[in-house]
Protein backbone atom coordinates (compact mmCIF):
# COMPACT_ATOMS: atom_id res chain seq x y z
CA UNK A 1 0.00 0.00 0.00
CA UNK A 2 1.17 3.52 -0.78
CA UNK A 3 1.31 5.61 2.37
CA UNK A 4 3.27 8.85 2.10
CA UNK A 5 3.27 11.12 5.17
CA UNK A 6 4.18 14.77 4.73
CA UNK A 7 5.15 17.22 7.48
CA UNK A 8 5.70 20.95 6.94
CA UNK A 9 7.51 23.63 8.95
CA UNK A 10 7.38 27.26 7.81
CA UNK A 11 9.51 30.30 8.53
CA UNK A 12 9.24 33.98 7.63
CA UNK A 13 12.48 35.29 6.08
CA UNK A 14 12.55 38.85 7.39
CA UNK A 15 15.94 39.76 5.92
CA UNK A 16 14.74 39.00 2.36
CA UNK A 17 11.31 40.62 2.79
CA UNK A 18 10.24 44.22 2.23
CA UNK A 19 6.79 44.83 3.78
CA UNK A 20 6.80 48.46 2.54
CA UNK A 21 6.79 47.06 -1.00
CA UNK A 22 4.33 44.20 -0.23
CA UNK A 23 7.09 41.61 -0.54
CA UNK A 24 7.05 38.80 2.03
CA UNK A 25 9.41 35.83 1.71
CA UNK A 26 8.71 32.49 3.39
CA UNK A 27 10.69 29.27 3.62
CA UNK A 28 9.07 25.90 4.10
CA UNK A 29 10.78 22.67 5.06
CA UNK A 30 9.03 19.52 3.91
CA UNK A 31 9.62 16.03 5.26
CA UNK A 32 8.29 13.30 2.98
CA UNK A 33 8.16 9.88 4.66
CA UNK A 34 7.34 6.59 3.00
CA UNK A 35 5.17 4.79 5.59
CA UNK A 36 3.99 2.28 3.01
CA UNK A 37 5.33 -1.14 2.10
CA UNK A 38 6.54 -0.27 -1.41
CA UNK A 39 9.28 2.05 -2.73
CA UNK A 40 8.07 5.10 -4.65
CA UNK A 41 9.60 7.98 -6.60
CA UNK A 42 8.43 11.59 -6.42
CA UNK A 43 8.02 12.68 -10.06
CA UNK A 44 6.27 16.07 -9.99
CA UNK A 45 4.97 18.74 -7.64
CA UNK A 46 1.87 20.92 -7.74
CA UNK A 47 1.34 23.88 -5.41
CA UNK A 48 -1.57 26.27 -4.97
CA UNK A 49 -0.39 29.39 -3.12
CA UNK A 50 -3.00 31.93 -1.99
CA UNK A 51 -2.35 35.26 -0.30
CA UNK A 52 -4.81 37.12 1.91
CA UNK A 53 -5.93 39.24 -1.08
CA UNK A 54 -7.10 35.94 -2.65
CA UNK A 55 -4.39 36.14 -5.32
CA UNK A 56 -3.63 32.57 -6.37
CA UNK A 57 -0.35 31.30 -7.81
CA UNK A 58 -0.20 27.79 -9.19
CA UNK A 59 3.19 26.10 -9.46
CA UNK A 60 3.83 22.83 -11.27
CA UNK A 61 7.20 21.29 -11.89
CA UNK A 62 9.38 18.25 -12.06
CA UNK A 63 10.60 16.90 -8.75
CA UNK A 64 11.58 19.07 -5.78
CA UNK A 65 14.76 21.16 -5.46
CA UNK A 66 16.10 19.56 -8.63
CA UNK A 67 15.61 16.01 -7.40
CA UNK A 68 13.14 13.19 -7.87
CA UNK A 69 13.75 11.29 -4.64
CA UNK A 70 13.17 7.53 -4.55
CA UNK A 71 11.96 6.51 -1.09
CA UNK A 72 12.11 2.96 0.14
CA UNK A 73 9.70 1.94 2.92
CA UNK A 74 10.74 3.72 6.11
CA UNK A 75 12.89 6.30 4.31
CA UNK A 76 12.34 10.03 4.31
CA UNK A 77 13.43 12.99 2.20
CA UNK A 78 13.74 16.49 3.67
CA UNK A 79 14.09 19.67 1.64
CA UNK A 80 13.64 23.41 2.08
CA UNK A 81 12.24 25.76 -0.53
CA UNK A 82 10.54 29.12 -0.50
CA UNK A 83 7.88 31.38 -1.90
CA UNK A 84 7.01 35.06 -2.00
CA UNK A 85 3.66 36.64 -1.15
CA UNK A 86 2.34 40.18 -1.51
CA UNK A 87 0.62 39.90 1.89
CA UNK A 88 1.86 38.99 5.37
CA UNK A 89 -0.38 35.91 5.55
CA UNK A 90 -1.19 33.22 3.03
CA UNK A 91 -1.69 29.51 2.55
CA UNK A 92 -0.19 26.72 0.50
CA UNK A 93 -1.53 23.31 -0.40
CA UNK A 94 -0.63 20.83 -3.05
CA UNK A 95 0.41 17.36 -4.01
CA UNK A 96 3.29 15.25 -5.19
CA UNK A 97 2.80 12.92 -8.13
CA UNK A 98 4.39 9.64 -7.08
CA UNK A 99 5.14 6.41 -8.91
CA UNK A 100 5.44 3.21 -6.92
CA UNK A 101 7.97 0.61 -8.06
CA UNK A 102 5.08 -1.58 -9.28
CA UNK A 103 4.21 1.17 -11.78
CA UNK A 104 1.15 2.48 -9.94
CA UNK A 105 0.84 6.29 -10.07
CA UNK A 106 -0.67 8.10 -7.09
CA UNK A 107 -0.82 11.56 -5.54
CA UNK A 108 0.53 12.32 -2.09
CA UNK A 109 -1.52 15.29 -0.90
CA UNK A 110 -0.04 18.12 1.12
CA UNK A 111 -2.67 19.53 3.46
CA UNK A 112 -3.10 23.29 3.47
CA UNK A 113 -0.63 25.11 5.70
CA UNK A 114 -0.30 28.76 6.72
CA UNK A 115 2.48 31.20 5.83
CA UNK A 116 2.49 34.09 8.28
CA UNK A 117 4.80 36.78 9.54
CA UNK A 118 5.37 36.74 13.31
CA UNK A 119 2.74 38.44 15.46
CA UNK A 120 0.10 38.47 12.68
CA UNK A 121 -1.78 35.33 13.70
CA UNK A 122 -2.35 34.41 17.34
Amino acid sequence: MNNIQINVKTRYIEEQSNPDKDYYVFAYTITIMNKGDQPARLLNRHWVITDSNHKVQEVRGEGVVGEQPHLKPGEQFVYTSGTMLETSVGTMRGSYEMKADDGVMFDADVQEFVLSTPRVLH
